[in-house]
């Protein structure tokens, strides 16, 4: 474990270089002004929806017999951003994902690893389905996890859910360019423990305000750190047995 803590150390260093300025404002001010400009022009077509939803869960009658007006518009600006807001942050992370990540990679990767072959085992289709991948099930998450919020066992979820959604979708993008196929797979699935715990503790920080602000960029960097660093210690263990081999 202390690989990850390792690569969040080094993602902190690098995010507050002054190239990484502009890469961190334009995924979030763009998903964040897309998002909470459909909910305002769609509110009320939302808030039908809502109920809906609502009353096939059976607490719909609970919901609209509250009877102080400032509670219930309370729980539905609440029940809003509770939609909007991972809507954001899966918007700024796919982003991060598809136009961000090539120019930070190159930004780590020409400092910390400027050493490292380009094996380029990943392209744009890959990135592109595993980005569909990770988005899809992060959603069903949300959704089927909704009854959980009546019971009050809800706060769990989005931290599961950012955990998942992070690991699964930097993983390939932070190895693509530099690591073959089998690489890819043999990164992953020896480390598949530490991605889901570097996936959490970056995830927290999506939950903290201010830091939020920082969250996608920072967690594009560590799993970048993360995953460029396991690269070079499986290629140096490849080494030393293929030598090992030759001698023998």
């Amino acid at each position: 474990m202390s690989s990850v803590f390792i690569a969040i150390v080094n993602a902190l260093r690098d995010l507050f270089r002054l190239r990484v300025a502009w890469i961190i404002i334009w995924p979030l001010m763009l998903s964040a002004t897309f998002w909470f400009g459909i909910g305002y022009i769609f509110w009320d077509e939302l808030s039908v929806l809502m109920y809906q939803a609502f009353d096939l869960m059976g607490i719909g009658e609970r919901l609209a017999n509250i009877q102080a007006p400032w509670l219930a518009s309370s729980i539905q600006f609440l029940l809003h951003i509770l939609i909007i807001g991972p809507l954001v942050i899966i918007t700024t992370l796919i982003i991060t994902s598809i136009f961000v990540m090539p120019a930070l990679i190159k930004l780590v990767a020409d400092r910390s690893y400027p050493k490292l072959m380009r094996e380029n085992g990943g392209g744009v289709t890959g990135s592109v389905v595993n980005t569909l991948l990770a988005s899809g099930i992060f959603i069903v998450i949300w959704i089927v996890t909704l009854p959980l919020w009546t019971i009050g066992v809800g706060f769990v979820v989005p931290f599961v859910a950012a955990a998942f959604m992070n690991q699964q979708l930097f993983r390939y993008d932070a190895l693509s360019e530099h690591a073959n196929k089998q690489e890819i797979k043999a990164v992953v699935m020896r480390n598949k423990y530490a991605l889901w715990v570097l996936g959490l503790l970056t995830g927290l920080m999506q939950f903290v305000p201010i830091l939020n602000f920082f969250a996608p960029i920072f967690t594009a960097l560590a799993f970048i750190h993360f995953g460029l660093h396991q690269l070079e210690l499986l290629r140096l263990k490849t080494t030393q047995t293929d030598t090992v081999q030759l001698y023998q």
